[in-house]
């Protein structure tokens, strides 16, 4: 090995010891005859001190390096002068005395420096990805990375579960996002689809009678992008047989329980909270509320069917509803402030948005639209107080709750509401079963064909039946979810019906997983969860692309590789795809 120990590792116990060092320049500093290095490796830092009267060779080949040259360096570990420690790093009582210095590469100079991030470019820093992820705050982040695929890899493997590895070239079967297709040379005309997830093939591992699966796998989803989503990621998905929602629900929170007691030697309580997905819309307006803190959205239609203003009472007619929020000590917000929440809510497909400021009386271009009784009402239902901020939608239910939603989730951020150090997990369950598509015209699954319904609702009024489906939120963000499938034969022919999927269109689409079931498939069920996702969460990150070594940029572009790219006209002929755009 060109090292014996890590930069980061060393200590004042090590002092006296002489050791050799391997890593990159982080900073060089020149002081008063003697030279200053902080030796960087994925450890750590430790200072390195070359002394001309220790080795003048040493010393002049010092005042050649520069930031990110690729050292090696022997010494002899020191405690620091009194007065001369560094608190703020981990080696800070000691440096490393110099003995000898080798150039094992140089460095040109940087496009941009690595001790600072906030005035680069994400552009360029995707661009020099590689040196992008030499800095310490991303290498933590993938640290991170591993010990919560290692934990879970741990946990599962206790718990009874065998990894399997599921196709990466796949059947088009699109029900979600669209497919990225790759085309077939030896079966011209013909597509392969990588894999939006392993699901029908972690359903078959269930007929196959391996009870209990999992796989840490790559999946792809060609979708507009967004700072949580890439076009492939990584999922944790796992799947079991014989058993119901709560069992699984249960496994997931001693999975959780076990990475933070083993990653953040901290416990989390369980059960993990529980509610209904019409809950969580009716009170945040989202179906990941986040819990964290309060400003929740409250129902006032009731009370203003039949008031003065017309915007009002005639959504109400029209089977609309009228909500609002309670802003908190914000009734000292200025007009433009309140044009910006509207500019907001009309950006969200609200038509306006009413406010009413309390400073010992109400001021608000609507007030005069109301009777004292129905301000009094409004003020008693919101909790408000004097110096408060009220903000009202009045829409189709869908509307509002996104409204504000939304605008609940930015105040929230803005007014400082939201703990940071706080762990609130939560399940969502049951979700609709089915939705209506205005475009396709017919119901589509909420989540997936194969989600089970409650059986207790499904056959009198499928319409409005509720899943077998439930989401883990934490702090507002879903971390997964999951559903228990359908394994009985008449009640799959019942959904696919209801979702106007005839017997040809689910043979062509699903045919080898039917062709499965005939066979004694047991009771299943399963949960995925979007690693990316949930690293991006636990290491605080600005980005998800901060926790994915080589990201895709929000036009799905690779800045570094510069993918995609167009190809040679021999390979297109070869995979018979005719194109206008080729390369020469």
């Amino acid at each position: 090995m060109m090292k014996d120990r890590d930069c980061g590792s060393l200590s004042k116990k090590d002092a006296g010891q002489v050791v050799i060092l391997s890593g990159w320049v982080h900073r060089r500093r020149d002081h008063g005859g003697l030279i200053f290095v902080d030796l960087r490796d994925r450890s750590g830092l430790v200072q390195v001190v070359f002394d001309p009267d220790t080795s003048k060779e040493n010393f002049n080949l010092a005042e050649k390096l520069r930031s990110e040259f690729c050292v090696q360096i022997q010494g002899e570990v020191s405690i620091r002068p009194e007065g001369l420690e560094n608190n703020e790093l981990k080696t800070g009582e000691i440096e490393v005395k110099a003995q000898k210095l080798t150039i094992l590469s140089p460095s040109q100079a940087l496009p941009f420096a690595l001790d600072t991030r906030s005035d680069v470019d994400e552009a360029v820093r995707l661009k020099y990805r590689y040196l992008d992820l030499r800095r310490p705050e991303l290498q933590q982040n993938f640290i991170l990375r591993h010990q919560v695929t290692k934990a879970v890899r741990d946990f599962l493997d206790k718990e009874g579960f065998l990894e399997v590895e599921t196709p990466m070239l796949t059947k088009s079967t699109p029900e979600g996002a669209r497919d990225y297709l790759v085309p077939s040379r030896v079966n011209p005309g013909t597509f392969f689809a990588l894999p939006q997830s392993p699901q029908l093939f972690k359903q078959l591992l269930m007929v196959s009678g391996f009870e209990k699966y999992f796989q840490i796998v790559k999946c792809f989803r060609d979708e507009d992008l967004r700072k949580d989503r890439q076009p492939e990621f990584t999922q944790i998905d796992m799947e079991m047989s014989f058993v119901e929602e709560q069992d699984i629900q249960q496994l997931i929170e001693r999975m959780f329980v076990y990475l933070f007691e083993r990653i953040y030697a901290i416990k989390i309580d369980t059960p993990f909270p529980r509610m209904t997905y019409q809950e969580a819309m009716n009170r945040y307006g989202s179906d990941k509320p986040d819990t964290r803190f309060g400003m929740e959205l409250v129902d006032l239609t009731d009370l203003l069917a039949d008031c003065g203003f017309k915007v009002f009472n005639e959504t109400i007619k029209k089977g609309g509803q009228v909500k609002g929020i309670c802003v908190k000590g914000c009734a000292d917000y200025t007009r433009k402030q309140l044009d910006d929440l509207t500019t907001l809510a009309q950006e969200l497909g609200a038509k306006g948005l009413a406010w009413m400021l309390i400073k010992d009386e109400i001021k608000s271009p609507i007030a005069k639209f109301f009777t004292d009784t129905e301000i009094a009402n409004i003020t008693q239902r919101l909790q408000a107080q004097n110096g408060d901020l009220l903000l009202l939608v009045a829409d189709q239910k869908e509307t509002v709750a996104a409204v504000l939603g939304r605008l609940r989730l930015d105040l929230g951020e803005t007014l400082g509401l939201i703990p940071k150090d706080k762990m609130n997990f939560l399940w969502v369950v049951d979700f609709p079963l089915l939705e209506w598509d205005k475009d396709e015209n017919r119901y589509m699954a909420v989540h997936h064909p194969f989600t089970a319904p409650k059986e207790e609702n499904f056959d009198e009024d499928p319409a409005n039946a509720l899943a077998k489906a439930y989401d883990l939120v934490l702090n507002g963000v879903e971390l997964g979810g999951g559903s228990i499938r359908i394994h009985d034969a008449n009640l799959q022919t019942k959904l696919f019906k209801v979702l106007g999927i005839s017997e040809e269109e689910a043979e062509e689409k699903f045919g080898f997983l039917l062709q499965a079931f005939k066979f004694g498939p047991p009771p299943h069920g399963g949960i995925a969860f979007g690693l990316d996702r949930m690293i991006w969460l636990l290491a605080k990150a600005e980005s998800i692309r901060d926790v994915i070594a080589f990201p895709k940029t929000q036009k799905a572009i690779c800045l570094l590789t510069e993918a995609p790219s167009t190809v040679s006209s021999k390979q297109l002929k070869e995979l018979h795809i005719a194109s206008t755009v080729v390369k020469s």
